[in-house]
């Protein structure tokens, strides 16, 4: 490549770029896990190589060590003004992909990454490129490509090696770092829900995100193709580390104030140093911006935009979902008789009973669902046995079964709530699902009974045993009512009698419209979050169960 043509040359280096790009989002397929271990030794091996190689270049200038004393760094900048900085903008280049090994802090250890830095990639770091200096300080020629040049005779093809695996495993730090970030803005609401695929039962923040991984792939080939230069690439990334560093230093600042409750005037001054210092190095990387820099600005806004404009769209929506979030007897109520009626304020209509096992799918597990109470509210009849099912995710691979489930009798008859605490590995939605919440609930019934008997039999001590009836009767009313035996009974039959006929799975299909005289800026937002909404996965499409047996409740709410 050396002899050849510039075109050819650069093609040659976009070509392996791509395999490179191609190569790093193949192996997260794998699964963070697998990855992890096969890049372990390339990490260990690329640090010592280079600290190996270019730690000989010391013989060369022993005065570079003085770099170590940051007056020569003031020194440089007094002395050279507007040209020195304007070159810190080159001196990014320097440090960018370090701070890869801080993206992947979601899936390792705040210690971890702290010994792992400080004790041994910090110092290999600052031993190489000092090493290239020296080298640099008697071969000026050399800076060209100081890298490749610095190392000695016979180690070209070697350095090679090592430059690709450095690039590859750079790679992959930034695309689990990435998965890392999405998942968590996804659980703040700032990003629609895709699908998170767990790759390890042991560590909860490895993770595989097809989607996002697709994207990056031809995001990371088109930009690649574009620029078509290192010089390009190193003004975008180095921009965006710069912004990431200047942000950093002012939100560790708020942290201090806000969360560990430091006294402001302790924190000013370290806080306007470290500033200061990032700002002289960010302005100095925005003059770069017509040259490459321009992109990540843009895609940074637009990303943030997107965030931004998500989480307003979610809060307008819980707004409008809070007027359903009430108990069960805000909307029915219990006769006299056993039978049921809609309370006043939605008609004192009479409830009918359909045959059937209805499972409501519940988002909050708290209140009443929302699919539920327009269910009621619109079609005046409910399934003979009532199952609120809830799902709520923990932070650990496996839950134990034995607790796992939670069951809770409601004050509508034959109507409970199942909680369903689930690690990131556990299958919970199947197509045995029925049978699964069928048991829980059943388990539960008699459960329950023999805890009473167990306290009616602790309680009675001397008493006579005449005093338990077969049937009590409601004073006043003449209505004969079953006991907790005949009542137990008559739950279970029930119960088997609504499985055995039908199983409904019904969840809510919510549609928004947005409020007519609602200004023309809240509009827009509200219908560009909207339109991401209706195309952003379904609900149903995580769905595993039989799909002729789904039932989805439309209904409309006004943001």
């Amino acid at each position: 490549m050396r002899h050849s043509g510039p075109a050819i040359r650069r093609a040659a280096a976009w070509c392996h770029e791509i395999d490179v790009c191609l190569l790093a989002h193949r192996h997260c397929m794998a699964g963070l896990e697998r990855w992890v271990w096969s890049i372990q030794p390339c990490q260990v091996c690329i640090l010592v190589t280079s600290e190996v190689l270019l730690t000989d270049n010391y013989s060369y200038d022993y005065a570079i060590l003085k770099a170590f004393n940051p007056f020569y760094a003031f020194d440089y900048l007094i002395r050279n003004k507007y040209e020195g900085w304007r070159s810190l903008g080159g001196i990014l280049l320097a440090f960018t992909g370090v701070e890869a090994l801080f993206a992947d802090i979601g899936a390792f250890s705040r210690r971890a990454v702290q010994i792992s830095w400080l004790g041994y990639a910090y110092p290999c770091l600052l031993l190489a490129y000092s090493g290239q200096a020296a080298y640099i300080s008697v071969h000026p020629e050399a800076y060209s490509n100081p890298f490749y040049n610095c190392a000695p005779p016979g180690w070209p093809i070697f350095s090679l090696i090592v430059a690709i695996a450095a690039a590859i495993v750079a790679s992959q730090a930034m695309i689990t770092a990435t998965f890392q970030l999405l998942t968590q803005i996804m659980k703040l609401s700032y990003f629609p829900q895709i699908k998170v695929v767990h790759t390890s039962t042991t560590y909860h923040g490895q993770l595989y995100i097809p989607s996002i991984n697709w994207l990056l792939m031809i995001g990371t080939v088109l930009v690649a193709a574009i620029y078509n230069n290192t010089t390009s690439l190193g003004n975008a990334y180095g921009v965006c580390v710069m912004f990431v560093t200047f942000f950093d230093t002012c939100m560790v600042t708020l942290v201090a104030i806000l969360v560990w409750r430091i006294k402001p005037y302790f924190v000013l001054l370290p806080w306007l140093t470290i500033a200061c210092l990032d700002g002289a190095y960010l302005s100095s990387a925005l003059t770069k911006v017509p040259d490459g820099a321009w992109f990540t600005i843009l895609l940074a806004c637009l990303l943030g935009s997107i965030f931004i404009l998500w989480r307003f769209g979610k809060e307008q929506q819980w707004g409008a979902e809070a007027s359903d979030r009430f108990p069960t007897t805000h909307f029915v109520k219990t006769l006299p008789d056993g039978r049921l009626e809609l309370t006043e304020q939605y008609g004192s209509k009479s409830v009918g009973t359909m045959e059937g096992f209805g499972i409501f799918f519940d988002k909050a597990g708290e209140t009443t669902p929302i699919v539920f109470s327009q269910f009621i509210r619109k079609l005046v009849t409910i399934p003979e046995v009532i199952v609120f099912f809830h799902l709520r995710p923990l932070e650990v691979p496996f839950v134990a079964p034995e607790n796992r489930y939670s069951v809770s009798r409601l004050a509508v008859p034959n109507c409970y709530r199942l909680v369903v605490r689930h690690g990131y590995m556990d299958e919970v939605i199947t197509p045995d699902l029925a049978s699964l919440i069928y048991e829980k609930v059943r388990n539960h019934i008699v459960a329950r009974a023999l805890e009473r008997d167990g306290e009616i039999s602790a309680k009675a001590t001397g008493a006579q045993p005449e005093k338990t009836m077969v049937t009590e009767t409601v004073a006043g009313s003449g209505i004969s009512t079953p006991t907790r035996s005949s009542t137990t009974s008559a739950r279970l039959e029930s119960l088997e009698r609504a499985y055995n006929r039908e199983v409904l799975y019904i969840i809510g299909k919510e549609q928004m419209k947005v409020k007519v005289g609602t200004n023309i800026v809240r509009r827009f937002f509200l219908k560009a979050f909207l339109f991401i909404r209706d195309n952003s996965r379904a609900k149903i499409a995580s769905l595993d169960v039989p799909m002729d047996k789904v039932i989805e409740v439309g209904f409309v709410k006004d943001v």
